[in-house]
């Protein structure tokens, strides 16, 4: 039992740093080490949401919404929350009920700023174009 507990303890830090979003401040090349010289994977564009899973000197290694693992440059990591829609034609309503006004459906893939916490259910996004309002968080990744 005492083992259990310990490797519990020791796994929880990397669990909670697990779960650090950022985005992506511009495009960005994706690669397998931590180098320019490495192999580059895929590319992603900016203001995409990113799992910052680990942290080197000038390199941070992030997942993408589809899975892809690899290496991009820090100075192209922000902190600015964004996030990415998961499911096609997802609305977005005036108030967090699933009874709300839909203020405007968002395709797959659409990124959207996140403009506050999540409350239960929803979270409320803001569209580049200005328009605002809540999102079901299993529409959206980067929570």
């Amino acid at each position: 039992m005492r083992l259990i507990l310990t490797l519990l303890c020791c796994a929880l830090p990397a669990l909670a740093q697990a779960l650090d979003y950022r985005s992506l401040s511009d495009n960005a090349i994706v690669y397998d080490a931590t180098s320019r010289q490495a192999k580059p994977q895929f590319i992603l564009r900016k203001g995409t949401p990113v799992e910052q899973l680990v942290a080197l000197e000038g390199w941070i290694k992030v997942r993408e919404a589809g899975g892809g693992i690899g290496w991009v440059e820090r100075s192209l990591v922000s902190e600015r929350r964004q996030l990415i829609v998961t499911k096609a034609n997802s609305e977005v309503r005036l108030t967090a009920a699933d009874d709300a006004a839909v203020v405007f459906v968002a395709a797959r893939d659409l990124v959207l700023e996140m403009a506050d916490k999540p409350a239960g259910s929803w979270v409320k996004v803001r569209h580049r174009d200005g328009r605002s309002g809540f999102i079901d968080i299993k529409s959206v990744w980067g929570l």
